[in-house]
């Protein structure tokens, strides 16, 4: 049978009104606490708990004319698909939860959303962006992630800028490696079909995917290395990144344009692989703590945040997640009674404001109920920090390319 390793039943904020009946709002969730994706579900629990604490502080939810508190059940999944489908199981029931909000990590996601969809229940996921997760005709499953695809479409497209600008060659070379996961393969498609439609700006000069949780890379990045590519594009989990990249600094390669997807301005990884050896790496993220700079629902949710954790600065981990349970919220509110069917439905024809890129939410039923939302691109530049460089209307700097350490 199996356990949890860490059982936090959450009874979060205050007790309601003096003498309400109305019980809390179960909701359950899974994240990986131990394992490969640890330091991410960390990240997922922070945004999670700190919008189960605004409701709660605030008096709780407005359903059918009752205040009603939340409470969160999370569990444990230890990074493993058999146990977040396990405990998705007992989420249900077991503790009888109401909705469930998603953990982190496709390949998990995947796994556990078949628990939600057999059993109905609500399911809101911000931490698995892969569109295989949502071309399965499944109704009870929500995305507040935009697809990965998008990600590397986003990328290309500022290449594209950069190219028509004269700053990168035509036809450039790229290598393009990828994880042999749902994501990498999205990843992968985004590129490529970017590159087919092309009229020939680009060819891919080496296509390889590699194992997730990877020790050694030193092989395909030979490979990289022998082909001679003007771009080296990747996409890979940050523990994949860190220990990718590294290898890749080792063996004295550089590139015009390096990015390893969604990774490369966490600051813990930069703090592991020096700044001096991530400066120009460019990533595209779901979200970045400097939408903050206009008045809005990223700046509330930031200053939030850094009230609660010590004035330490969210990552877009945290934003998924806060952004994911506020929809729910909203969800149930709507439906003005705890009711799974009734929930279902006010999420199918969602569109509200949110702090994601873009301002809006929605769940577009062509897309198997995904966000659709654009990507921010933000640069590693050395003094400067990550700045957003895409799209122009957010960027607060200005992306250099060619990369000048390759002229050292």
């Amino acid at each position: 049978m199996l356990r949890a390793r860490s059982l936090l039943p959450l009874a979060l904020g205050l007790a309601g009104m003096i003498g309400a009946a109305a019980p809390p709002v179960k909701v359950g969730a899974t994240l990986p606490l131990t394992g490969s994706e640890a330091r991410i579900g960390g990240f997922f629990k922070e945004g999670y708990e700190l919008a189960f604490e605004e409701v709660n502080k605030a008096g709780g939810l407005q359903v059918g004319g009752q205040k009603m508190n939340v409470s969160l059940t999370l569990l444990d999944d230890t990074s493993t698909q058999a146990t977040a489908v396990s405990l998705a199981d007992r989420l249900v029931n077991a503790d009888k939860v109401d909705f469930l909000l998603g953990t982190y990590s496709s390949h998990l996601i995947e796994a556990q959303s078949t628990v939600a969809e057999q059993y109905k229940v609500p399911y809101i996921n911000g931490g698995g962006g892969a569109t295989k997760i949502f071309k399965r005709g499944f109704k009870y499953i929500f995305g507040t992630i935009s697809p990965v695809e998008l990600l590397g479409t986003t990328l290309m497209t500022w290449i594209d800028g950069q190219q028509k600008a004269g700053k990168l060659p035509r036809p450039a070379k790229i290598a393009l490696l990828w994880e042999n996961t749902a994501h990498g393969k999205d990843f992968r498609k985004g590129v490529s079909d970017h590159v087919a439609q092309s009229k020939g700006a680009y060819t891919i000069a080496v296509d390889e995917s590699f194992a997730l949780d990877g020790k050694d890379f030193g092989a395909l990045l030979g490979k990289v290395k022998a082909a001679k590519v003007d771009l080296f594009l990747a996409d890979a989990h940050l523990p994949d990144y860190i220990t990718m990249h590294r290898q890749y600094v080792a063996m004295g390669l550089c590139h015009k344009v390096v990015s390893y997807g969604a990774r490369g301005s966490e600051k813990g990884a930069i703090e592991a692989l020096g700044r001096e050896n991530v400066n120009y790496v460019l990533s595209g993220v779901w979200w970045s703590a400097q939408l903050a700079a206009k008045p809005g629902p990223s700046r509330d949710f930031v200053n939030a945040f850094k009230a609660r954790y010590g004035g330490r600065e969210p990552e877009w981990f945290q934003a998924l997640a806060y952004q994911s349970a506020k929809t729910l919220f909203t969800a149930i509110q709507q439906a003005g009674k705890v009711d799974r069917e009734a929930v279902r439905q006010k999420l199918a024809a969602m569109k509200q404001g949110s702090l994601l890129p873009g301002g809006t939410l929605e769940f577009p039923a062509a897309f198997g109920q995904q966000a659709q939302n654009p990507f921010v691109l933000q640069q590693n530049l050395p003094d400067s920090g990550a700045p957003i460089i895409y799209p122009p209307d957010v960027a607060t700097g200005t992306g250099v390319a060619p990369n000048p350490n390759c002229g050292k």
